[in-house]
């Protein structure tokens, strides 16, 4: 169970993107919510998304956060580090 806030494509690429918003610092800065718990779900439901979307199967993947704190805004492309799709089998593969 989960939910990706956006999914997009930008230059081939399908682009799955969890956006997070922190009013302050208390808790720390919106990017850091997105932890390895939070990363292993958006993998689990980016792949149901490419199971289900048979069109997609086989597309260059990357996983982005943005991240609103207060008034200033962090984009990161590729956050989990080189990720991609593989069409022969479920999982998703480092790429060095």
């Amino acid at each position: 169970k989960g939910e990706i806030d956006i999914i997009a494509i930008d230059n081939n690429v399908l682009v799955f993107v969890e956006v997070k918003y922190r009013r302050n610092k208390i808790y720390g800065y919106s990017t850091e919510a997105v932890n390895a718990r939070k990363q292993m779900v958006i993998y689990r439901v980016a792949e149901g998304f490419l199971s289900y979307k048979k069109e997609y199967s086989g597309m260059p993947c990357r996983f982005d956060v943005i991240g609103f704190d207060n008034e200033n805004i962090n984009h990161i492309k590729n956050a989990f580090g080189g990720m991609w799709y593989s069409p022969n089998a479920f999982y998703f593969t480092y790429i060095p």
